[in-house]
Parts: structure tokens; C-alpha cells; sequence
């Protein structure tokens, strides 16, 4: 966490100028979205325009125009220009205003008023509750008495001066775009701006009407399920609403419901007033299909989620608390390899700040494009009613009343309204968690502040809403109990961290908890909290393939140019899990965790023994990065020495992941370059210089033996106690190699294959382009060592590149050179191999290799199975599509 008031209050700032934000004058670098009327640099390249052409003579539908005070912009939707410019004018003085206004609030001002004898005590304050509590009241009194600290926070913490609330002049605003943007058939376009006005709609006639308007966009999208839960809603808000119900019937009668789309369109005739609409809307109903003589489908409008597996009755834990590394746990029986050992949900899940937009504030699963905004504040959005309602929030409904309209209906069409547009199904079914809740009034903090802070205020708001804490918080630290290091961060962190539970608390007694206090023991236990989560919190990830979709190319299809499919890791979310927690980190795990929605699943990757720890990966593991980059990587992150087996033994991933190769060109030795020296050989010293049985440590000499002799057998030819790896010589044969010359060629290629990289990414492959990869992919192997990971992400760029030019064979032949790399650093079935095999699988596909495409695929599927069981296929979508694409390849 690297939190300042500074960072706050720019952060806001940019939420607050979400709708409204500067446009690129002269040079300046261009930042807006061209999708919510953001000024642009015109593209006649500055020309002044003084009146509109009726025909554009420009390469785009935007038009063009000049201010007054030289400001070019363009937009899509504009008819009045003098309006138009007055309207942005407007905006942009306001937001002028703004700036002089936060200009006063600059963080660095705040820090620079607090004495220096108070900065010295809060820097050096212990995790003891005393010395905390002094601290944390010497500059809680200090800033309470400061104004510029009441008018910063008063920004965040106000509900009546936050940005988060709903505006129905935006939304209609946004609405007034998208219908421009429908009546031009941009339906993405008006899709887009349709959800944003959904996001920020307070009144329900205009929520109706507005989930109407994309309902009828999705339906143009082909995307009728989507288009379907649409009217539902509209339905739900506005029963009398005939437009709905006609869209209604016709999307069902598209998706085979002939009996309800029966029932929809009988309902719009008896709301239609005019002779000529309902018969038209007769010839409708006489259109569809005999539904007494065809199979119906039931709708299916709620999301589904996909439910967290049971773990295995004889699977039996421990928590046990040891000198190295605290509290853990073992087993305490014999566990299979996969076995499900332990399923949670989490105390509490917020999402993080990149994925606002794209993924459920609830559930965390990628968003659908008929997603469900919050019917308070325009913050969260959801994939569905059930993820809106769990989250604390309530739908936007208007019950049907009794109508004359309706009483000539037939009893069975009667009921199908009331089932319709009743919404009582949906909290009968939830159960509510009302973790936004608090959140939800408007105020701009749960927006502004870091996640760290937004995620302690939904735990300090659940723990008081169920009554285990009091309201100054003051048992909040050991209701959680959870590790904490406080007194080994740094005297920055510190501050950070007395700055941002005062502001948290601030804001959680001035917007939705007047009983919370704002003292000393709220701000220390908070402090204590925030460095819990620091250390025990998990990051929630979710797997992307390259597309947006996953699409198998046809066996044999080499001209379809998508790229080669290939998976990307995303974090989503940070969640408390106060069970899984407890599982110590490894560098060599042997247990695997993913993410069910919100659920956390961890499964054995391979056979543990009775009493041996359940150790997971924090970060990277052995064969990401190498011994000395793990090691402070856990020492800044998570304040431990990492003492496990990948980094107490030697091992080949350490080794050769970053080595450069011998100058005797038929030699396999790695050279190492001084500081991975220097860590190896302290590594090396320390291991054989621990007391050991003899047996044990002919073992475990043989195993190291067997993995390192290939690369360095000198090392273990050597007296124990003697060792000292020298850098710049081959481990192996001792040749002095020249690692700062082989470092410097290697900058210059990779220089390059980044460059071609962008040439790639814009879609400008081709043969040249691939014969600079070949070339720079040449210039690593004469200098890295055969195994360095550096070879094997390169020569996935170059498959890439072949397979965009057309070279099927060359794509496939780096492809698999990639992985015959990866596998010496990770073993033959790691989760990363997995990966790979999915591109090499698209990669035969695509070439015509059947027969190689199924056999890939059967050996991904099984390292997948290993680490995710049956939900391998519910976690990747492609994998399905892959094995049928390779099934029908060879006729099976």
C-alpha cells in the first residue's frame, strides 16, 4: 500500500471530472474517452473550420469544430454547435473551479505541517496497543485541530459534495447519445452509453424506459437472453409498459418460448390504445407458432454461478503453530493428489479499481453486456439481480396495482403478469451480505481511497452491524485474529497507514456510521487491521484468453489471422479468508488455489503425507524468478526470510532462469552473473553445512545432484564448507565467460523484439518483421544459456510472429521449443505448461495437425484436471470449445 492524502485527492478529483474532463490543446497528451463527449484534437490537424460541411471530408462520422478561444474537438451527436460549445465551456470552467479548489488540499501541505516531533513518533511507533495508541492520538488531536485536514476529508466523507450519486441530467444526457448513436445503427455505441445512463438514473419511468432502449440494442446485437432480462426489468419497474411486453413477446418468440411470447403479445394488446396498433399486434400474435405443438424453454433469467465443491470426508487439517514459520497447517492423514482439502468463503471481498468497469462488484465474474447497476449510486455494477441484492442493494420495482386494463384477461394470463413483474422471487432466494450497504450513500471515499482501506471498512462495518465489536473498535484485533507485521515496516509505511485510518474512520462516522468513534483506539486497531491485510489478504485472479471470446480457428485454416490463443492472469478482486489464511507460502507448493466466483477451492498438486505442511504460493514461485528476487520480494511484501525447500536447496530453476551459457560452445554449464552468485553460493553453503542425518543427507544430495550435475556438476564435486560459486565462470568445465559484454548484446536484442512486439500488436506481421524476431532470437541463444527464461519468452514472441505471417511450421516449432524450457523450469506438469499447451494446440489446429491438436489437448486437459478437477472446463470456456474442435478434426 503506498497511500497518501495526496493520491486521494487526485483520485477524486478524477472521479469527479469522470463526465467532464480537459481537452488536448497544442501538443499535450490526449487522456479522454472519446465515448462521453471529451474534447479531441481535431483531425484536420488544427485547421480552423468556421461552419459545418454537409458532407465531412474527413475519414470518420464525427464532425468538426472550432471554439472560440481555439479549442478543437469533435463529437458524434452534436446538431447545435453554439450550444454545444457553450455546454463544454461550461464544463469547463467548473472544472477550473475544481482545480483552484484542490490546489488548497495538496497532500504534501498536510505532511509538511505536521511537526517533526510528531512525524519522528509516529514513524517509530511500535505494534504495541500503548505505544499505538500514543501515536495515533498525538496525530489524531494534531489534525483534528487542522483545517485544511477537515476540508480534504470533507470531500471524501460528505454525501451531499460526492460525485457517486445518481443525476438524472447525466442520464438523460447519456440517454439523448445512445438513442443517436441507435438511429445510426451504431448499436455498440449505443449499448454503452445506454448502461451509463442506467448507472446514474434515479427515476424509475426514465429506468424503464432506459432498460427498454437497450433491450432493443442487445436484441440488434443478437444478444437475446441479454435483450430478454431487459424488458424483465423494464417490466418490473413500469407492469403498464406495452412496448415492453411486445419486445418481450417477440424475443421469446425468436428464442422458441412460443407459450409465453403468446402471453406477452396478449398483454400489449390489451395496453395498446390505438385500432391500428392492436392490429398489428393481432397479425403478431397470429405469427407465432402453434406453442400446443411445439417444446417450449423456460426462461432462464438469473445468472449462473457455479457452486463451490465439497472437500473430501476423509481430508482431515490441522493448525499448528511453529519456530519458523508460525501458525500453519499440516494434514492429519494421507491426502491424494488432487484432493479438495479446504473451501471458504470470504469474510470480506472488495473488487479492485481496474476492474470497475469490466467485471460484478459481487461476484467478480466479468460483467455481461445487460449488467445490473446499483439503484443508489453509480459506483458498483453487477452481472445480475441475485449479485445486486447479495451486495446489500434493492431492485427497482413498482408492483402491479389493480387495473381495469387488465380484469377481461384470462385468469392464466393474469398470472403470468403478477410472475413477470413480481420481484419477490429474487430476495426469497438471496441471502443478503450487504457488504456495499454502507457504502452506498453517494460519498466519494469508497471510490477515492486505496482497496486496502475500502476493503478494512467493510470488515469494521461488519463486525459493528453484527455486534462483535463495539464501536470503538476496540477488541477489532483479536475478533479477526489474523498475523500482522507492524513494527517491521517502514517508518513511511507507518505513517501511511496512522494518515489512512484516521481519514477511514473519519469518513465511516461522517457518512453512514455517526456511532463510530473517532478516537485513539478506533484509529490504532485500524492501523493493526490495515497491516493484516496487508500480509493475509489473497488477491482474487480470474484466467483471460488473448480474445475477448475464445474461438477455435477450423482445422486447416491458416488464413483466419487471430492471434494465437494463450492466457492471461487478472486480478480481480482482494478478499479476507480468515481459514485460508492460515496456509504458509512455499516457493515449491504443493497445494493450488483458484476462485469459484468468490469462493476460495484449494486442491493437492501432489500426494502429502500424514503431518507434512499445506504450503500454497504467495507470489512467485521457483521458475518465475530466481532464489534473490523471491527472497526480497517476500522481505518488502510480506516481511519474512523465505527459508522453504526451493530456496534452502540448490535447484536447476535457480540456477539456469536468468544464466548465461558457457563460452565452450559444447559445453551445458550456466555462468552466473555476481549477485546471483552470491546468493547461489550462500544458498549452497548453508544447506550442506546444516546437521543432517546421513541418510537424509544422501538423499537429498542425491536429488540435488540429479538436477543440478547437467549445469553444474563442479559444485558438488567440492569438500562440504569450501564452496564459493565465483561469477563469470561456467559451473560446469570453470571457462570465464564476459557476462556484463553478453548482458549488454542481450539489451540490444531484446530492444528490438520489443519494437517488433508493437509491430505485431498493431497488426503490421509480416515476413520482415519475422526475420528481425529469427534474427534477435538468434543473438540470445549465443548468450543466455539454453534453459534462461529470457530464451523461452522469446521464442514465444517469435511463434507468434510466424503464426500472424502464415508460417504455420516455424510457429509451431518455437512454440514447442518455449515449452521444452519451461517444463526444465517448472516440471513436465505444472500449471504453466498447461498454459503453453493451449497455444501450441490452436497453433496445430489452425496448421491442419489433427491428430498433434488432439493428443495436446488430451495433455493439457489432464494437467488441468490436476489443478483445477472438474471445474477446469467451468473456469476456461476454450477448453470445451478446443477438445471438440480437436474431436472433430479426427473423427471421433
Amino acid at each position: 500500500m503506498r497511500f497518501s492524502l495526496h493520491l486521494s485527492i487526485l483520485s477524486h478529483h478524477e472521479v469527479r471530472s469522470k463526465y467532464l474532463r480537459h481537452g488536448s490543446m497544442g501538443g499535450e497528451k490526449e487522456q479522454e474517452r472519446e465515448d462521453e463527449g471529451i474534447l479531441r484534437h481535431c483531425p484536420c490537424k488544427e485547421q480552423v473550420i468556421d461552419e459545418v460541411p454537409l458532407k465531412p471530408k474527413y475519414p470518420t462520422d464525427f464532425d468538426t469544430f472550432l471554439g472560440n478561444d481555439g479549442l478543437h474537438f469533435r463529437q458524434p451527436w452534436v446538431f447545435d454547435v453554439q450550444e454545444e460549445v457553450q455546454r463544454l465551456k461550461k464544463r469547463m470552467n467548473k472544472m477550473a473551479d475544481e482545480i483552484a479548489e484542490l490546489k488548497s488540499l495538496c497532500p504534501m501541505t498536510l505532511k509538511s505541517l505536521i511537526p517533526e516531533h510528531l512525524l519522528q513518533t509516529v514513524k517509530s511507533s511500535s505494534s504495541s496497543v500503548d505505544d499505538l495508541l500514543s501515536s495515533s492520538s498525538s496525530l489524531l488531536r494534531f489534525l483534528l485541530g487542522l483545517p485544511q485536514f477537515h476540508q480534504a476529508v470533507s470531500e471524501l466523507a460528505d454525501p451531499d459534495l460526492g460525485c457517486c450519486g445518481k443525476s438524472q441530467e447525466s442520464s438523460l444526457d447519456l440517454k439523448r447519445r445512445g438513442n443517436l448513436c441507435f438511429r445510426s445503427r451504431s448499436f455498440d455505441d449505443a449499448l454503452r452509453f445506454y448502461s451509463k445512463a442506467l448507472r446514474v438514473a434515479r427515476d424509475n419511468t426514465l429506468l424503464a424506459s432506459l432498460f427498454l432502449n437497450r433491450a432493443n440494442a442487445l436484441h440488434n446485437l443478437g444478444l437475446l437472453q441479454e435483450s430478454l432480462r431487459d424488458c424483465h426489468r423494464a417490466l418490473r419497474i413500469d407492469p403498464f409498459y406495452s412496448k415492453a411486453w411486445f419486445r418481450r413477446g417477440k424475443l421469446n418468440t425468436l428464442l422458441g418460448n412460443y407459450k409465453d411470447a403468446f402471453r406477452d403479445i396478449t398483454v400489449s394488446i390489451s395496453l395498446e390504445s390505438s385500432p391500428a396498433g392492436k392490429k398489428q399486434l393481432q397479425n403478431e400474435l397470429l405469427a407465432i407458432p402453434d406453442f400446443q405443438n411445439k417444446q417450449t424453454s423456460e426462461n432462464t433469467l438469473c445468472y449462473a454461478t457455479a457452486d463451490l465443491p465439497n472437500v473430501q470426508s476423509e481430508v482431515k487439517l490441522r493448525c499448528v503453530s511453529t519456530k519458523e514459520k508460525g501458525r500453519g497447517m499440516v494434514s492429519e492423514s494421507d491426502i491424494e493428489q488432487p484432493s479438495v482439502i479446504h473451501v471458504e468463503e470470504p469474510f470480506c471481498v472488495v473488487i479492485s479499481k481496474s476492474c470497475r468497469e469490466t467485471h460484478c462488484h459481487f461476484c467478480l465474474n466479468e460483467l455481461p453486456a445487460d449488467s445490473v447497476p446499483c439503484p443508489s449510486c453509480s459506483v458498483p455494477v453487477y452481472c445480475s439481480e441475485s449479485c445486486q441484492i447479495q451486495s446489500g442493494g434493492t431492485l427497482s420495482t413498482n408492483e402491479m396495482v389493480k387495473n381495469s386494463t387488465f380484469q377481461n384477461l384470462p385468469d392464466d394470463i393474469v398470472e403470468h403478469i403478477k410472475g413477470v413483474t413480481s420481484a419477490v422471487r429474487y430476495y426469497s432466494e438471496t441471502e443478503c451480505v450487504q457488504e456495499h450497504q454502507h457504502e452506498c450513500r453517494g460519498a466519494n471515499w469508497p471510490a477515492v481511497l486505496p482497496s486496502d482501506a475500502v476493503l478494512a471498512g467493510r470488515v469494521i462495518m461488519k463486525l459493528i452491524n453484527q455486534g462483535e465489536t463495539p464501536t470503538d473498535l476496540s477488541n477489532l484485533q483479536e475478533k479477526l485474529d489474523l498475523s500482522h507485521s507492524y513494527s517491521k515496516m517502514s517508518p513511511e509505511s507507518k505513517l501511511e497507514l496512522h494518515l489512512l485510518s484516521i481519514v477511514l474512520i473519519w469518513c465511516l462516522n461522517k457518512s453512514c456510521c455517526p456511532d463510530l468513534s473517532v478516537c485513539e483506539a478506533s484509529v490504532s486497531q485500524t492501523i493493526i487491521l490495515l497491516s493484516q491485510i496487508k500480509v493475509n489478504s489473497m488477491a482474487i485472479v480470474r484466467m483471460k484468453s488473448s480474445g475477448d471470446s475464445f474461438k477455435c480457428i477450423p482445422a486447416g485454416n491458416v488464413s483466419a489471422k487471430e492471434p494465437i490463443q494463450s492466457l492471461e492472469q487478472i486480478r480481480v478482486g482482494q478478499a479476507l479468508y480468515k481459514i485460508g489464511s492460515l496456509f504458509n507460502h512455499s516457493c515449491k507448493p504443493n497445494i493450488h488455489l483458484y476462485f469459484l466466483s468468490r469462493g476460495l477451492v484449494m486442491r493437492t498438486t501432489e500426494f502429502v503425507p500424514v503431518g507434512c505442511p499445506l504450503e500454497l504460493s504467495y507470489g512467485p514461485e521457483v521458475g518465475k524468478w530466481d532464489c534473490k528476487d523471491r527472497i526480497r520480494f517476500f522481505e518488502e511484501e510480506y516481511f519474512f526470510h523465505c527459508q522453504c525447500c526451493g530456496c534452502s536447496q540448490m535447484n536447476i530453476s535457480d540456477l539456469v532462469i536468468n544464466g548465461y551459457c558457457c563460452v565452450n560452445t559444447s559445453c551445458t554449464g550456466v555462468v552466473l552473473d555476481s549477485s546471483v552468485a552470491a546468493c547461489e553460493s550462500e544458498k549452497l553453503n548453508h544447506f550442506l553445512a546444516a546437521p543432517k542425518s546421513l541418510d537424509h543427507h544422501f538423499l537429498v544430495s542425491e536429488k540435488v545432484y540429479a538436477g543440478v550435475s547437467e549445469v553444474a556438476s563442479s559444485l558438488l564435486i567440492k569438500p562440504s564448507g569450501s564452496l564459493h560459486i565465483k561469477a563469470d565462470k561456467c559451473l560446469k568445465c570453470g571457462s570465464r565467460c564476459e557476462v556484463e559484454n553478453s548482458h549488454a548484446e542481450v539489451n540490444k536484442a531484446w530492444n528490438h523484439l520489443r519494437r517488433v512486439e508493437e509491430l505485431m500488436n498493431s497488426g503490421r506481421a509480416n515476413i520482415s518483421v519475422l526475420s528481425d524476431c529469427l534474427r534477435s532470437i538468434a543473438v540470445l541463444r549465443t548468450s543466455l544459456h539454453m534453459y534462461n527464461k529470457d530464451i523461452a519468452d522469446a521464442e514465444d514472441k517469435v511463434a507468434q510472429a510466424c503464426y500472424l505471417a502464415g508460417e504455420m511450421k516455424g510457429a509451431r516449432e518455437h512454440c514447442e521449443a518455449s515449452i521444452k524450457i519451461l517444463k526444465r523450469l517448472y516440471g513436465d506438469e505444472h500449471v504453466v505448461i498447461g498454459n503453453e499447451l493451449v497455444k501450441l494446440a490452436s497453433i496445430q489446429l489452425a496448421s491442419g495437425d489433427s491428430s498433434g491438436a488432439w493428443e495436446t489437448t488430451k495433455r493439457l486437459s489432464q494437467i488441468f484436471s490436476k489443478y483445477y478437477g472438474s471445474h477446469a472446463e467451468t473456469l476456461f470456456s476454450y477448453l470445451s470449445c478446443l477438445k471438440l474442435e480437436a474431436a472433430k478434426a479426427v473423427n471421433l
